[in-house]
C-alpha cells in the first residue's frame, strides 16, 4: 500500500517549535501519476501551500534509484516538508521509472538515463496542465544529468524556467549538452559540495564554463548527499533565493503553527 499524505496528523504548540529533519508544515498534499510518451505510469507527490499564491514550482528530478536514489531522497523530502509553508513553493516529486519509495513503484525499468526523457517530459507536462507556475527543474546527481541533457530540449525548455543542480556528477552528460544549455541562455545554479566524491568545485567551473550563464557555488565541508541538517538548509536556502529572485537568507528555523512528525 502506497503512503497517503493524508495520514499526517497535525498539532499546534502553545509555542513556536524548532523545524527538524522531520518535521512535516501545512501544505495541500496530493498522490498523483503521470502518464509517459511510452505508457508507463509514474507515482510522486504534489505539495501545494496552503494558503497564498503559488510563487515558484519545483520539478524535482531524485538521484540514481540504483543506488539508493527515489523521490524521498533527504533534500527533496525536506523541500516538500518545508518550502510550501515558509516560501509558498510547489514542490512536485515523483519516481522515474522503475524506482520505488514508501509512495509506491514507478513502472517500466531503470533506462540509464535515456529512456529517462520521458519521465522529465511527463512530470514538466504535469506542471503545465496544472497551470503551475514559474517552473524549475531542481536536479540531483543523476537527476542533474537528466536536467542538462533534456531540460534544453522541447518540450521542456519551452516550459521551465531555468535549472538548479545539486552534485552534478557529469558522467552521462557530454559537453554538447552544457554548449545547448548555454546557448539557451536560461539561468542555472550549481552547487558543489567541497568533498564531493565526483565533481569538486574547482574542476566543476571549468566544466560549465560552456554554460556561461551558469553559476556554480562551491560549498565548503558539504559531501555528495548533502547529508547533516546544515547542509539541507544551505541548500533549500539556496534554492528558494534562485526561484524567487532574492537575496540568498537563511530560511526560518521555527515554525508558530500546525506541524506533524513524519516517520523516519
Amino acid at each position: 500500500m502506497s503512503f497517503d499524505p493524508a495520514e499526517y496528523v497535525f498539532s499546534t504548540s502553545e509555542m513556536p517549535e524548532a523545524i527538524r529533519a522531520a518535521t512535516v508544515l501545512p501544505a495541500i498534499r496530493e498522490n498523483i501519476e503521470l502518464t509517459t510518451s511510452d505508457g508507463l505510469t509514474l507515482v510522486g507527490e504534489l505539495a501545494l501551500p496552503a494558503s497564498g499564491p503559488v510563487r515558484a514550482t519545483l520539478i524535482t528530478l531524485h538521484p540514481l534509484p540504483t543506488h539508493g536514489g527515489f523521490m524521498d531522497s533527504h533534500v527533496f523530502r525536506k523541500a516538500s516538508y518545508r518550502l510550501p509553508a515558509l516560501a509558498g513553493i510547489a514542490v512536485l516529486r515523483f519516481n522515474t521509472r522503475g524506482t520505488s519509495s514508501p509512495r509506491g513503484t514507478s513502472s517500466g525499468a531503470f533506462a540509464e538515463g535515456i529512456g529517462e526523457r520521458a519521465d522529465v517530459v511527463a512530470a514538466v507536462e504535469f506542471a503545465v496542465a496544472r497551470s503551475l507556475p514559474n517552473r524549475w527543474l531542481v536536479g540531483w546527481s543523476f537527476g542533474t544529468e537528466l536536467a542538462l541533457k533534456y531540460g534544453a530540449l522541447p518540450p521542456v525548455a519551452d516550459a521551465v524556467e531555468g535549472a538548479i543542480l545539486l552534485s552534478p556528477p557529469l558522467h552521462r552528460v557530454t559537453d554538447e549538452d552544457l554548449a545547448r544549455w548555454g546557448a539557451s541562455g536560461k539561468p542555472m545554479t550549481v552547487l558543489v559540495p567541497e568533498f564531493d566524491d565526483y565533481l569538486q568545485p574547482v574542476e566543476a567551473a571549468a566544466r560549465f564554463a560552456l554554460v556561461p550563464q551558469a553559476a556554480v557555488v562551491g560549498v565548503d565541508g558539504a559531501k555528495h548527499l548533502w547529508v547533516g541538517e546544515k547542509y539541507a538548509t544551505r541548500v533549500l536556502a539556496e534554492i528558494t533565493a534562485r526561484v524567487l529572485d532574492t537575496a540568498v537568507e537563511p530560511l526560518p528555523a521555527e515554525w508558530a503553527g500546525p506541524v506533524a512528525i513524519a516517520a523516519q
